[in-house]
């Protein structure tokens, strides 16, 4: 196990050294300034992801409404994983690959923004979901992983961490929305308080 760690530890290090010397510090401050500006539009944001991806929703989620690092007001953003009437609902009647696209096409209105959260690219719900975001003139917003697969492809934006390892994508997702979250909240404190 020991060498798993250093393994890990080592694969890790050449990973971060990647996102230092390409595009990921602009694609994280420019996903930052959509959310911003959608909530100083009175927009929303909504979050979805299936298994580990959909804790990281509610995780996201909780830092907008609650906080991250700063006392200000909640932010308003939806975990789109949390209803379990309306989940089960969903699919039941419609079935799973619907029960995100439903919640979008009832709550969301244009300039929302919907964050998908696959580490495959390829999650059905969440393909759906993106679809109709932008059927309805919200953004769409992936965080995905391995080849980004068909989400990459349909979103207004992409965050896309190319590794094998789930375990590792998940690991980049929620450092992400760690950055993401300190940049929001900064910028609406600010706005909030002026």
């Amino acid at each position: 196990m020991i060498d798993k760690i250093d393994l890990v530890l080592n694969e890790q290090i050449n990973n971060l050294n990647e996102l230092k010397n390409n595009n990921y510090k602009n694609k994280i401050m420019e996903i930052s300034n959509l959310i911003i500006n959608a909530m100083k539009n009175g927009n929303k944001i909504l979050i979805a992801g299936n298994g580990g991806s959909a804790a990281d929703a509610q995780h996201f989620a909780a830092e907008l409404v609650g906080r991250f690092c700063l006392e200000r007001k909640g932010l308003p953003a939806i975990a789109l994983t949390t209803d379990s009437s309306i989940l089960t609902c969903m699919g039941n009647d419609y079935g799973y690959d619907f029960v995100f696209s439903r919640q979008i096409e009832a709550l969301g209105k244009a300039g929302d923004i919907f964050i998908g959260i696959s580490t495959s690219g390829n999650s059905k719900n969440i393909i759906n979901a993106t679809l109709e975001a932008n059927k309805n003139g919200i953004i769409s917003i992936s965080m995905t992983g391995k080849d980004g697969g068909i989400i990459k492809e349909i979103s207004d934006f992409n965050l896309n961490f190319n590794y094998k390892e789930t375990a590792r994508v998940q690991e980049h997702h929620i450092m992400s929305i760690h950055l993401i979250c300190e940049a929001v909240e900064k910028k609406m404190k600010i706005f909030q308080e002026g």
